[in-house]
């Protein structure tokens, strides 16, 4: 009787062995998981790779080093580095609000940024922005790649999808946002010659540099504004448009 409870004990403790190696190495298989993967990822930092391809940040993490407020570089403005990120603050109505701006024009290069908006949020990236004090505005010069949240009215506009050159076109291929998770952007500008991709979709293509990219500019509400579309080359810019917005690892490289 007494060698078959211990026989018993000894066989519930190996179970429980069993179990508790099985546990470990199912922890340490988890932890090699693309998902751990990403939620344990460095932001904001460049790779040694990366480095080596020529890529730049954009945006450090920590302070808005390298970015101003259109036509206002010394406002308190309503962006603000919260926890890594970049914030449009859209409860503050004491601050300054408006589109921040690169401090550098840029010409053939790739961009990279990750970004979320509030479920009915409306943002954008402007490029070949022209600042200048007679241009109120980033929009009135820059063609943007439209944000949006999956709750926005304009959500299912065709022209107006998340990655479409905002208003020239529906998106090339179909792609959703990814609401309340972080979203891919690549914009990639050479000769004029632009592509637009989110979540890694192909969404747009555009010749800047051709005449007709100037009659689909004289087709729209767009041809009012004598600097719109004009260049291919400029500033870049984030949109700020009464909603929450955040952006991070902002990366850029010249082609």
């Amino acid at each position: 009787m007494y060698s078959r409870i211990t026989r018993c004990i000894i066989a519930l403790l190996v179970l429980a062995s069993c179990k508790s190696e099985k546990k470990k190495e199912e922890e340490a298989n988890t932890w090699r998981t693309k998902k751990a993967a990403i939620e344990n990822a460095a932001h904001n930092q460049l790779l040694d790779v990366e480095k080596e391809q020529g890529w730049e940040l954009l945006f450090d993490g920590k302070t808005m080093d390298g970015w101003h407020l259109y036509n206002d570089p010394n406002a308190t403005s309503v962006w603000e580095v919260v926890d890594g990120e970049l914030h449009s603050n859209t409860n503050d109505e004491s601050l300054t609000a408006g589109d921040l701006v690169t401090d550098q024009p840029y010409d053939d290069y790739e961009l990279v940024l990750e970004w979320k908006v509030a479920g009915n949020g409306n943002s954008g990236i402007f490029i070949n922005v022209q600042e200048m004090p007679d241009v109120p505005t980033a929009w009135q010069s820059g063609p943007e790649y439209q944000m949006l949240g999956a709750d926005h009215m304009d959500y299912d506009v065709p022209e107006k999808r998340p990655g479409c050159l905002y208003v020239f076109q529906p998106q090339q291929n179909k792609v959703e946002v990814k609401q309340g998770e972080w979203n891919k952007t690549r914009i990639k500008q050479v000769d004029g010659k632009v592509t637009f991709y989110l979540n890694g979709v192909l969404t747009a293509e555009e010749d800047f540099s051709t005449p007709e990219w100037k009659e689909k500019i004289a087709r729209t509400h767009f041809s009012k504004y004598p600097e719109f579309g004009q260049t291919t080359e400029g500033k870049i810019a984030l949109q700020y448009w009464y909603f929450e917005t955040w952006f991070r690892n902002i990366k850029i490289r010249e082609l």
